[in-house]
């Protein structure tokens, strides 16, 4: 699947456009996915354009945008219900765009590392597989160093929602540019293969 034109909107923004090989999005004001931990807060407000899967899935998508201001965030979601997903991308904290992936399972937790290439076009890429979520990001589209291995819980056929995610919780007007989209079976390479 490479089209943009057969996923679902989990809140939508006011202003996005969307053609079989791009989705563009601006960002509403305070936009996030977050779920208690720290801040005690719950959020469930952020875009999320997902597609539809069952177990044994890899997905991958470009994503362009401009990070200025604090926790501006833009990147990939793996989601099964308001209380278990994983979301990750780059995200703008501590004056530069950080790499970044936040795992929830009832509560949230937020990973962070810094970034090499480029933080204004990048690729990520998800792959899940029995009970198990494997992160990559690229910065050419053509070496895919792991970013997080972790576990994810296993759902039933086509529970899983995947797709571009992008938030900015202390501002609106982000703007993203989501392209090279491709949700196809598991790819199933070894752990160490970067291609």
């Amino acid at each position: 699947m490479s089209s943009f034109q057969d996923g679902q909107w989990v809140n939508p923004p006011a202003h996005y456009s969307m053609t079989d090989d791009a989705l563009q999005v601006t960002t509403d004001a305070r936009t996030d996915f977050w779920r208690e931990t720290y801040y005690g807060f719950t959020h469930d407000s952020g875009h999320f354009y997902g597609f539809a899967t069952g177990d044994g899935f890899t997905a991958q998508v470009r994503v362009r945008a401009r990070f200025e201001q604090l926790y501006d965030q833009a990147g990939i979601m793996v989601r099964l219900d308001a209380e278990h997903w994983l979301k990750a991308g780059l995200e703008f904290s501590d004056g530069h765009a950080m790499l970044s992936s936040v795992l929830t399972d009832g509560q949230s937790d937020w990973a962070t590392g810094v970034y090499t290439g480029d933080p204004t076009d990048f690729w990520l890429r998800v792959s899940v597989a029995q009970g198990a979520l494997r992160l990559q990001v690229s910065a050419d589209g053509a070496q895919w160093p792991l970013v997080r291995l972790c576990p994810f819980p296993e759902a039933d056929r086509n529970r899983y929602l995947v797709g571009p995610m992008c938030c900015t919780p202390e501002r609106a007007g982000l703007q993203v540019t989501f392209s090279d989209w491709m949700l196809t079976p598991l790819l199933g390479k070894d752990l160490h293969d970067l291609t």
